[in-house]
């Protein structure tokens, strides 16, 4: 009797988590039936973009839908723009922004963006840094003549500079007790090698020591000049206001000689290599990855469509089906391709207990082995496509979204009409563009494998 009602139970557990995950399922799909029914006009971007004498890219849309404006301005300055000795300078740079300028102090910056309600961001990542600010409409004037000002006079204070290079100390300290943290931090280091993609972007305690006021200094003077910067506005702001905002607190700006971006090189020999990091943990958190492709491949969209499939695609994907839903052996388990202006990451990710940590890695493994020998069935083919342009909407459904997707859009030269031609290209993948780029940029011989975890009990095989 004891064993017929344990049975019933599990046969309970299991259907509570079908029924779960087919309720999620039609939850996903309810929305991006929702997107897709959704007018066009709702997410056209029916942007405008100029070059300004100064050699400024602006980039403006145009909505009046609500009283806010949101701004943001992209500079070709991170990762691959700091030496190795110096690393965590464009991060710092970008943390100093709002921390005084030639015409405020650091409280009076505060001060005025809490008085009329605004948002105020900046931070670097690998090849760009981003400058953002959020406004109402009737502190347009105010917003950016604040918003140019941080931009174009930092002074890098002194006091200002240790108190914040501390901050970032006492953070990266602290998440050295993050399992996540330690992963991620190993995986870019043994995949990336000596290229600055490998390196954290705030630096480490070492290197952050290193930097100078006059190395920030020298920095901003290098790299945040016009001509190597896109200014991206959208919400309710017309042409002409713009223009006039952009010639009053923007001609300023002046065009200087364009920094040269250095070409990394990235060491591309196949070969395999295990990490293991010892952690008293109830659980192992595991990363199994290799390079990957830039974002100007043209493979790009075969490659969305075959990860979706492969390990992004939520309940939906192959990794969540066979590792969660099959084994028992994880909540989440995860796939990703990122990519940058040079060449990106593919990783799958996945936490579990230390006992199962080896046979989680056995079946990424086995899952990546068949996505590239095997073609991937219609249904597969079409739920991903469907799913990829159906959310597409959702990137852009609110005016600090289509701000950030412009500029970035225009960084990587994908052309303000990337909107309409997304969909054509995700709809052009076939099962055999599936296999083919699976082929070409998995591997499940040569990789890096990162476990953070009681390796005793994990007891890894490889």
């Amino acid at each position: 009797m004891r064993k017929t009602k344990a049975f019933s139970y599990q046969l309970s557990a299991i259907s509570f988590r079908k029924i779960k995950n087919i309720f999620l399922s039609l939850i996903v799909l309810l929305l991006i039936a929702v997107c897709c029914l959704l007018s066009a006009d709702v997410y056209a971007l029916d942007a405008n973009k100029k070059i300004l004498p100064n050699g400024l890219t602006v980039l403006h849309s145009e909505k009046h839908n609500l009283p806010i404006v949101m701004i943001t301005v992209i500079v070709k300055a991170g990762l691959l723009d700091e030496s190795k000795e110096k690393a965590g300078l464009a991060y710092l740079t970008a943390e100093l922004l709002d921390e005084g300028t030639k015409n405020r102090k650091s409280s009076e910056i505060s001060e005025e963006i809490e008085f009329i309600g605004a948002g105020l961001g900046a931070s670097a990542g690998s090849d760009y840094t981003t400058i953002t600010l959020s406004v109402l409409k009737k502190d347009i004037e105010k917003g950016f003549e604040l918003f140019s000002d941080i931009i174009l006079n930092p002074v890098f204070a002194q006091e200002e500079i240790e108190r914040k290079r501390e901050l970032i100390k006492g953070s990266l300290k602290q998440r050295e007790e993050d399992p996540s943290f330690l992963a991620e931090r190993s995986f870019k280091k043994e995949a990336f090698g000596e290229h600055p993609y490998g390196r954290l972007v705030e630096g480490s305690t070492e290197t952050l020591s290193e930097i100078t006021r006059e190395d920030l200094l020298r920095f901003h003077s290098k790299y945040f000049i016009p001509n190597n910067a896109m200014l991206s506005v959208v919400g309710d702001l017309t042409p002409a206001e713009l223009n006039s905002l952009i010639k009053k607190y923007l001609d300023p700006w002046k065009m200087a000689e364009l920094p040269e971006r250095k070409i990394h090189p990235m060491n591309e020999e196949k070969t395999k290599k295990a990490v293991k990091i010892d952690r008293d943990v109830t659980q192992a958190t595991i990363i199994i990855g290799h390079l990957g492709i830039s974002r100007d491949n043209p493979d790009y969209y075969a490659v969305s469509v075959m990860n979706y499939i492969l390990g992004s695609g939520g309940f939906s994907s192959r990794l969540m089906q066979k590792i969660r839903d099959e084994l028992g052996l994880a909540y989440d388990v995860r796939s990703f391709f990122t990519t940058s202006k040079e060449k990106g990451l593919f990783q799958a990710e996945v936490q579990t207990k230390n006992e199962s940590a080896n046979t989680a890695t056995e079946e990424i493994l086995k899952q990546i082995e068949k996505i590239r020998e095997e073609k991937v069935s219609d249904e597969e083919l079409s739920g991903a496509k469907d799913y990829l342009t159906g959310s597409f909407p959702r990137r852009l459904d609110t005016s600090r979204k289509i701000a950030d997707f412009l500029a970035t859009v225009e960084f990587y030269n994908l052309g303000l009409d990337y909107t309409e031609k997304y969909a054509s290209f995700i709809n052009a993948v076939t099962k055999e563009d599936v296999q083919r780029v699976a082929g070409k940029y998995l591997d499940a011989e040569n990789f890096v494998l990162i476990v953070v975890a009681n390796q005793k009990k994990a007891a890894l095989k490889y």
